[in-house]
């Protein structure tokens, strides 16, 4: 179980690190050589992360999955509600006095973390702050269902897109839409943090139909 928990961690990493592109076809034999496994773990971690919804069978391997642009809108569609409802808990919990100021500046930290990744072009680096920082309002909402739900939606995203950051106007604006949830869960405005958490989830879908709608011409 051990190795199986260790093949699948890597995969993962590996797949979300975009070293193996969407669609791309991983057999048993090549992934026990990337990892130095025996192909038992192996076929294990695989079922595993077909269950996460991560990769697909494919014969005697897997595919990494990849959405299509229909797909991708509606996991955006999903995320959309789901971080709504996790920063409107989130907020409540902030009123009844139930958070910590120690989570807040932590939460603050992410959001800086991310835009100071951006604005020095280390994209891949800004990807995984901006995830810690929507992932941790999802714990900070005390709602374990809708943060695994997230986590689920969260992998199948980031594997299929991984440009909206790279738009030129994007930094700017998910600077000041990340500081605009933060004001909103700060001062315990939950339907504020709602709208601002679910406009933010949905410009980032637009801005990856429009990189999508460029790479067609």
């Amino acid at each position: 179980m051990q190795q199986t928990d260790a093949a699948r961690t890597r995969l993962r990493e590996l797949i979300l690190d975009g070293v193996y592109a969407p669609g791309q076809r991983l057999t048993e034999l090549e992934a026990a050589a990337v990892l130095a496994m025996s192909r038992t773990p192996v076929r294990e971690a695989f079922r595993a992360l077909v269950a996460d919804g991560l990769v697909r069978s494919a014969g005697r391997g897997v595919s990494v999955v990849e959405l299509g642009p229909q797909a991708l809108r509606h996991a955006y569609q999903v995320r959309g509600v789901l971080e709504g409802l996790t920063a409107e808990l989130a907020a409540e919990r902030q009123r009844r006095g139930e958070m910590a100021p120690a989570e807040l500046t932590a939460l603050e930290r992410l959001a800086a973390d991310a835009q100071e990744a951006t604005a020095a072009g280390r994209l891949a680096e800004a990807v995984r702050h901006n995830r810690r920082f929507h992932g941790r309002i999802a714990t900070l909402s005390a709602n374990p269902v809708a943060a695994a739900s997230l986590e689920r939606l969260w992998d199948q995203i980031q594997v299929s897109t991984r440009r909206s950051l790279a738009a030129p106007e994007r930094p700017d604006q998910v600077a000041a839409q990340h500081r605009r949830l933060l004001a909103a869960i700060a001062a315990g405005r939950a339907e504020e943090a709602h709208a601002a958490a679910r406009e933010h989830v949905m410009d980032t879908c637009a801005a990856h139909e429009r990189d999508g709608t460029e790479e067609e011409r």
